[in-house]
């Protein structure tokens, strides 16, 4: 590979130095490994975006279950995990973070916000999450991983699909996030819930033990409630509220 960057080859990359600083650049890679990646497998698309990116990404977990870290860490062993840690998770879910960080081979990075659940109650006032969902997520959430991403990574995957919501009808395989002005990777983005669940059974992958009891989408515990069944999984984020995201992936 000559020295004028990134292209891609079967689905295979590598990035010669000193051009991940320029955002034009990184949106025609996005934008090219999207259309060249779209039918790719999951594991394709990982072994993509860790071939380009090297240790300048990483993938960030709600700790639903772990079918994208199993994924990931299965490609490159030692890859960063980040876990947003809001101080107002379930027992259960910060059980499973635990969990995941001992049983598969990442780098599990705890991210927490500039502010702790009484500085926050303190300054805005309890419950903030009840009068201004929209502020505490970006408080808790958004902010918390913005800043670790700047600070540390060019590219990051989710585990987003295009079934969940109509936002996400869209989502790209690769991405580029304008907003934090790098490279996102989508890997499970066909994938239907059911894909999901199919993985998580002949893999043995690790589960937040709410998803069995009413729980499919799981957020901080102050703004998820359980699902009734046969009900929209993420019906029970923000129940009531009209809400629909936190704000993570707008």
């Amino acid at each position: 590979m000559s020295g004028s960057g990134n292209t891609l080859s079967g689905g295979r990359a590598t990035m010669s130095h000193g051009r991940r600083e320029d955002p034009q650049y990184m949106r025609s890679l996005a934008v090219k490994a999207a259309a060249e990646l779209e039918d790719a497998s999951a594991q394709e698309i990982i072994r993509w975006a860790t071939g380009t990116f090297g240790d300048r990404i990483c993938i960030t977990s709600s700790m639903t279950d772990a079918v994208i870290i199993h994924l990931a860490s299965a490609v490159r062993p030692g890859i960063d995990v980040l876990f947003l840690d809001t101080g107002y998770h379930f027992p259960e879910t910060i059980g499973t973070r635990d969990a995941v960080e001992a049983v598969y081979p990442v780098n599990l990075v705890n991210v927490t916000p500039s502010r702790t659940v009484a500085e926050q109650d303190a300054e805005l006032g309890p419950r903030l999450y009840g009068r201004n969902p929209d502020l505490c997520c970006y408080l808790r959430k958004v902010e918390p991983l913005e800043r670790t991403l700047r600070h540390g990574y060019d590219a990051w995957i989710s585990g987003v699909r295009r079934d969940e919501t109509l936002a996400r009808r869209t989502t790209p395989v690769v991405d580029w996030d304008a907003k934090r002005q790098m490279v996102k990777v989508n890997p499970i983005a066909r994938w239907t819930a059911a894909d999901v669940d199919e993985y998580i059974a002949a893999e043995g992958v690790l589960v937040n033990p709410l998803v069995y009891d009413g729980y499919p989408s799981i957020g901080c515990r102050t703004c998820t409630s359980r699902v009734a069944p046969g009900g929209d999984p993420r019906s029970g984020r923000w129940a009531g509220t009209g809400k629909t995201e936190c704000g993570l992936h707008a």
